[in-house]
């Protein structure tokens, strides 16, 4: 379990950026699933938030303990899967079919063999051969034809991986066939990932071995082995996921007061579930578009309405105790003309009287038909999870959501990579691509909904559960037809976000020396820039930041130094007009939040010129923010320009237990 949601994401955050974390977790079933006024409120504590929480954390997720060290294994290898299409080789039909079984069952895809590679395997291999992906070279092949294939295979652009299997058999080695395998990548020197399956026991143990100690996966059964290339794309998916900064900045809502006031007066009147026309103001306060609305009191109003309204007409129940209004019959549609309206109306009240006796009346909402035969019914919505704080569902809507349970979780903030990873994972993403006669949805408005949803989610921490079901969706936008809003109990204590946003709003501006120069947070894509400025620093300047004799800063060390989690960490970065990064000022907090420790780098060349001072003013006002007590760095006692700077800003010199070195603490 976990205790502290903030806490567990960004260290496992900081963990996930250096190396793969593979975590096994149980409770899986949704056996604590309860009923929920909506249908996100069932998702509240479930395995999914989980489950969410683990891939926007970088983490590898497997189902039990075997799988857990088959991914060590795999991760272990330091292999590294561009995408999801694997070229399969085996000397077994039968094992190939598995593996494209497995592989299709979990998400992959089997890549399309150039003609080129196809001419290559057509040359070596016999000629009933599969002429395909995956490529069956028939039980009888001897190790040279392992290596000619292998070399094709390893030079296909269209894939991403190779999974390589042997069936064991009375006319060829599986010991050779191995080593052949193993002479081919070492030839090759690719760095495309390479996995293998030696089916079988004792007869292939010698081959597994073989393929071990040259450090590829090897595994016994197709479907491990697909499930490793598998925790390879997986891995890599969470780590592009991980790069993401999203802010609650984007997508400016254009009335945000307007939701706010809704709200207030709801709690005002003591109530807890806002009405139709209610739920609908504070979704188009955000910027998600609503179907036009019209309140009226009583079946004759209700005729006039739709008089006005013009044309076909939907036409429901208002009431604040009726939330799902189509089980007690007050829902209806299509019709057409004040007197038709009038006599619905009528006789829906009876019907809701019946069916829920004690729920207070206010009247009829009603709107127009909309007209979309090719629109998938979608469902997006908000609930609050016990441990994880607000969590943005998405996923197919309609009437037969439940049963149908295509949905998928992301925790808030977002922006359109990580909007477009959780529409990505639902079933019905294949239906929005477009089909037969219906054109491919506009999926920049459905990313631009859960945006905007997981921006109000995080303003609005007042909202528990919040549903729109469905939101129509096809080539010409999104529409929400229908939503609930359900608000938290007054004593309720709100659970913050799990993950800190992008502060965007600690930007300044500063002039040094006639220069004009952006201060700002560090971003994951400032990487290169780090790498150009210690590129651009003396070699002194280097060792007296990163206590090495290192001139060029690895790749590795500037994704770590520039993909940050901003709730326990902050690097400020000063930017030129021309984008390039000419100093760093960076605190890293300890687990408790009490003190953190800064670190400070300017580029040679703007020695001398404030912005070390300038850096760490920033700093310092913002680590007062957080509410530290104190700041403290680690400071070369032949670093006299960072003594006297900290000297200058009230710090106080202690003893290291370097001698070289010098504690440096100011008292917030």
């Amino acid at each position: 379990s976990i205790h502290d949601a903030r806490k567990f994401m960004t260290a496992a955050r900081i963990a996930s950026r250096n190396k793969p974390v593979v975590v096994v977790k149980t409770g899986r079933s949704a056996a604590g699933a309860k009923a929920a006024f909506s249908h996100t409120g069932a998702l509240a504590g479930s395995d999914a938030v989980y489950d969410a929480a683990f891939r926007r954390a970088g983490l590898l997720r497997v189902g039990e303990l075997r799988e857990l060290f088959e991914a060590v294994q795999t991760l272990g290898a330091g292999l590294t899967a561009r995408g999801d299409r694997l070229a399969i080789l085996t000397n077994g039909g039968g094992a190939g079919v598995m593996a494209t079984d497995a592989l299709e069952a979990r998400g992959g895809r089997l890549a399309q063999l150039s003609p080129g590679t196809i001419a290559a395997l057509n040359a070596a291999a016999p000629a009933n051969w599969s002429h395909g992906n995956p490529a069956d070279i028939l039980g009888d092949a001897k190790p040279a034809l392992y290596a000619k294939a292998m070399e094709a295979l390893l030079a296909e652009p269209e894939a991403d991986a190779i999974l390589v299997m042997n069936c064991p058999t009375a006319v060829a080695s599986s010991t050779e066939a191995a080593q052949a395998v193993v002479d081919a990548v070492l030839k090759a020197r690719s760095g495309k990932p390479v996995l293998t399956a030696w089916l079988g026991q004792t007869a292939v143990e010698p081959g597994r071995k073989l393929l071990a100690a040259a450090g590829l996966p090897v595994q016994e059964t197709p479907d491990e082995a697909v499930r490793a290339f598998m925790h390879l794309v997986e891995h890599r998916r969470g780590q592009a996921l991980l790069m993401r900064v999203p802010t609650v900045g984007d997508l400016e809502p254009p009335a945000p007061e307007l939701a706010r006031q809704v709200l207030d007066k709801a709690r005002a009147e003591g109530r807890r579930d806002l009405t139709d026309p209610e739920a609908r103001q504070v979704l188009a306060a955000y910027g998600v578009p609503v179907v036009e609305s019209r309140i009226a009191a009583t079946p004759l109003e209700a005729g006039q309405a739709a008089e006005a309204l013009g044309g076909p007409v939907a036409l429901k129940i208002l009431s604040r105790d009726i939330s799902h209004k189509s089980d007690s019959g007050g829902v209806m549609l299509n019709l057409e003309g004040a007197a038709a309206v009038e006599l619905a109306a009528g006789q829906m009240l009876e019907r809701v009287r019946k069916a829920v006796p004690d729920a207070r009346i206010e009247g009829f909402v009603l709107q127009p038909m909309i007209r979309r035969p090719k629109a998938q019914e979608l469902l997006a919505g908000i609930a609050q999870d016990p441990t994880f704080g607000p969590v943005i569902l998405f996923g197919q809507g309609g009437i037969g959501v439940e049963i149908l349970a295509d949905r998928t979780v992301g925790l808030p903030p977002l922006d359109d990579v990580l909007a477009r990873d959780m529409i990505a994972r639902t079933r019905v993403a294949k239906l929005l691509a477009g089909y037969r006669d219906r054109p491919p949805a506009d999926l920049e408005a459905v990313t631009e909904v859960l945006i905007r949803l997981a921006r109000l989610a995080v303003e609005l921490p007042q909202i528990a559960e919040l549903d729109i079901n469905p939101l129509l969706a096809d080539d010409s936008g999104v529409i929400a037809l229908d939503a609930r809003i359900r608000l938290s109990a007054p004593e309720a204590v709100s659970v913050r976000t799990a993950i800190g946003a992008y502060p965007r709003g600690l930007d300044r501006t500063v002039t040094l020396e006639g220069e004009v120069l952006t201060l700002r947070p560090i971003r994951p894509l400032d990487a290169p820039r780090l790498i150009e400025m210690i590129d651009r620093s003396s070699a002194e300047d280097v060792r007296l930041r990163f206590r090495t004799g290192v001139q060029h800063l690895p790749d590795s060390w500037a994704a770590r130094l520039s993909q940050i989690d901003y709730d326990r960490e902050l690097a400020l970065v000063a930017e030129t007009a021309k984008g390039e990064v000419v100093g760093v000022g960076r605190l890293a907090g300890d687990p408790e939040g009490a003190t953190a420790e800064f670190a400070l780098m300017v580029r040679t060349d703007h020695h001398r010129h404030g912005l070390g001072h300038a850096l760490m003013t920033q700093l310092i006002e913002q680590a007062r923010a957080k509410g530290l007590k104190s700041l403290w760095g680690d400071v070369a006692r032949d670093n006299p320009r960072m003594l006297q700077l900290a000297d200058a800003l009230g710090f106080s010199r202690h003893t290291a237990e370097d001698p070289a070195r010098v504690k440096v603490e100011l008292a917030l």
